[in-house]
């Protein structure tokens, strides 16, 4: 057996598809999640896939005494890989002051207990939106490419979190750390046993494109076909969640087990750019399935295209996105169909 390593948010669809692949590569897991986003029934399939059933803790990362119980409980926690955040670029607009508490508190108590509990690394859920909009020599982007003003709270709490665990580390905290940047996570697990599952209307784009598939949204709408695009939508890196949840695992293989730098960054892509419209299209074709979409006035803090270059990670970590567009839609729609087949959506 492998270190224990804590996923806060591990209960989420990055953090349950990552502690699958954790506990396939040896590692013992013990998951913290208030469970604003996603339900403790999850627990169940991440053992029904793995055939290990992951320690889980119901505890909000914000809650410094909880938190600290929870290392005094699981003593033997080497790393952490850090998910809990609220995450929806459109809400963050609307409620930039729960952003900034939950992202910012949530990742400051980790921070605070890691040497006092000798956790050695924390790997940091990121963001390409800490890109914001890159300058076209940018594109694809590195990651040395400028760092821009975010578009959006959300973005900005990615960027400040970087700025905070770089200062902590600059001022000698006995800590390693790796900031994965990742591009749009979507798809569902082969087996389609977990998946992206939102509480309420998806914030998301391919939730939404399967439930209004399946006839639970009456309507897509694509926000913006005005922008300098190929077909005026925007463009983004889609990446498959299992091929992202298999980076954590090598990052983290990096933080613990080799005399790697305290801090690294690396962007976490296909190094492929894809319109809306050419993601809709690629799921009507890979599933058969006619999608009712209509165009949308523009939304705020939406950037109008960034996507990887991925280099970085491919040669250091040894890790590539391998997984084709069109396999990981038809995951995501296999996902919704075993919803519908068990009346939960």
């Amino acid at each position: 057996m492998k270190q224990t390593i804590l996923v806060t948010g591990g209960t989420g669809f990055i953090g349950s598809h990552t502690t699958v692949e954790l506990q396939n590569a040896g590692y013992k897991v013990v998951i913290v999640d208030n469970l604003s986003n996603s339900k403790s029934d999850v627990i169940d399939g991440i053992e029904k896939i793995s055939g290990v059933r992951p320690a889980f803790e119901h505890v909000d990362c914000c809650d410094l005494k909880a938190m600290d119980g929870v290392f005094t409980k699981y003593p033997d926690i080497q790393g952490i890989i850090h998910f809990a955040a609220s995450k929806a670029v459109g809400e963050s607009v609307e409620k930039p002051l729960l952003y900034y508490r939950n992202n910012f508190t949530s990742l400051l108590n980790l921070l605070d207990l890691m040497p006092k509990h000798n956790v050695k690394g924390i790997i940091f859920s990121s963001s390409c939106t800490v890109y914001g909009q890159p300058d076209p020599e940018n594109l694809p982007v590195t990651e040395s490419a400028p760092i821009k003003k975010a578009e959006s709270p959300y973005g900005n709490t990615k960027q400040v979190n970087e700025e905070i665990i770089t200062d902590d580390i600059n001022s000698g905290a006995p800590i390693k750390a790796i900031l994965l940047r990742y591009f749009n996570p979507i798809g569902s697990h082969p087996s389609a046993i977990i998946g992206e599952m939102p509480n309420g209307v998806p914030m998301n784009l391919i939730p939404y494109v399967t439930q209004t598939a399946m006839g639970i949204r009456e309507q897509l709408k694509i926000f913006g076909n005005d922008y300098d695009t190929p077909d005026g939508t925007c463009i983004r890196d889609y990446i498959y969640v299992v091929d992202l949840a298999k980076a954590h695992v090598k990052a983290m293989q990096r933080v613990l087990d080799t005399d790697s730098d305290k801090l690294e960054v690396f962007n976490i892509g296909t190094g492929k750019g894809v319109s809306t419209l050419e993601l809709i299209e690629t799921f009507q074709k890979a599933t058969g399935v006619k999608l009712n979409w209509a165009y949308a006035p523009r939304r705020a803090g939406d950037i109008e295209k960034v996507w990887a270059n991925p280099d970085k990670a491919n040669k250091v970590l040894g890790w590539k996105a391998e997984t084709s567009l069109e396999d990981t839609l038809k995951s995501a729609w296999k996902w919704q169909q075993k919803l519908r087949k068990e009346g939960l959506q």
